[in-house]
């Protein structure tokens, strides 16, 4: 995903899952200054810059929609957060995602040929289905060999989540052209004040 922070700047993020793509569109309290789901349509325009790659126009959200949406990330927060600091998961949370997965999701289907076969969805969708996708995913990740590595960026005052699909299981940085790089340059300026005295 291609982000833009209210302080300045673009740069690449991968989550590594579906159900943490949604994390970026905002949350509650402190994270409601990165709010993006302000209507329907948000949520439509979420779905295309997400992994899913839909076409907007093709997404019929309604408002009640949305607001499930809404609470289903603003949930996805506080169970991101409990698994990085390894906290119970309150019931109320398991309820909330299985209680989005329930409905049908989206639908796949195959294209291309030998060789060259890809994944797409079946279009027109609904919000139902867009976030019963998601909270699936949420069961598939935490049910699955990786559900131990949901993790918050190390940089200074970031806080963005990711889920750490590499091999040695090492990722550190929401994106290393961003934090990765500040705290090198962080630490190399620490390691030199001494020298300036």
């Amino acid at each position: 995903m291609v982000l833009r922070p209210p302080s300045g700047g673009v740069f690449r993020f991968d989550p590594g899952t579906l159900w943490l793509d949604l994390l970026v569109s905002g949350g509650p309290g402190e994270l409601s200054v990165f709010e993006t789901l302000h209507a329907p349509a948000d949520l439509a325009a979420w779905a295309a810059l997400s992994r899913l790659r839909l076409d907007p126009a093709q997404v019929r959200v309604s408002q009640g929609e949305l607001a499930a949406g809404k609470r289903l990330r603003d949930g996805l927060w506080e169970l991101a957060r409990a698994l990085i600091h390894h906290d119970p998961v309150r019931p109320e949370l398991t309820s909330l995602v299985d209680e989005a997965a329930a409905p049908p999701s989206l639908a796949p289907r195959l294209r291309g040929a030998p060789g060259g076969f890809r994944r797409e969805w079946t279009l027109p969708a609904t919000g139902t289905q867009l976030l019963s996708s998601v909270a699936r995913d949420v069961i598939d990740v935490l049910s699955g060999p990786h559900a131990d590595r949901v993790r918050e960026c190390g940089g200074h005052r970031c806080g963005l989540v990711f889920l750490d699909t590499s091999r040695p299981g090492s990722r550190r940085w929401c994106a290393m052209q961003r934090c990765g790089n500040r705290s090198k340059v962080r630490a190399l300026r620490e390691r030199r004040a001494p020298d300036a005295r």
